[in-house]
């Protein structure tokens, strides 16, 4: 079945979410680690997003509809958390990763939830383009997580 308009906006609102969480998650990250690698990698994420999310919006602007601008409900609870888990932990760079493991893998579910829509072949490419850079900085998250890489 072949979506509308208005479905493939709210695709791309339900993205746009996502990747202000992103955004916003990655730029907390980075003010509560100490590791200066990682507050740098934490912010070439942050920014990443940030394109993201503009390039989506750009998208939608062209379907004639004002795009989302902000993340979700969630995601603002999910940066109380890190506020709360970095007080009790003494703000542990290795907390404030596990946390953006975690916020990467709901990121990754939503791209894959979009990809398996029926999407216009230029949608779907702009989405699938995301979704690499997006695995990509899930996979390195994860590898921190569990010592496999450092930075």
């Amino acid at each position: 079945m072949t979506l509308s308009t208005s479905d493939f906006i709210a695709v791309l609102n339900d993205l746009i979410e996502t990747c202000k969480d992103g955004e916003n998650g990655f730029r907390e990250a980075a003010q509560e680690v100490k590791n200066p690698a990682l507050k740098t990698l934490f912010l070439n994420y942050a920014n990443e997003r940030g394109q993201y999310a503009m390039e989506l919006q750009q998208r939608v602007s062209q379907l004639g509809q004002a795009p989302e601008s902000s993340g979700s409900v969630a995601a603002s609870l999910h940066r109380r958390w890190i506020d709360l888990k970095s007080a009790i932990t003494g703000g542990s760079d290795q907390a404030v990763i596990d946390e953006c493991e975690r916020g990467e893998d709901i990121a990754l579910e939503s791209y894959r939830t979009a990809i398996a829509k029926d999407l216009p072949s230029d949608l779907k490419t702009v989405i699938e383009r995301q979704f690499t850079g997006v695995k990509a900085a899930h996979d390195r998250v994860r590898n921190l997580k569990h010592g496999q890489e450092y930075v």
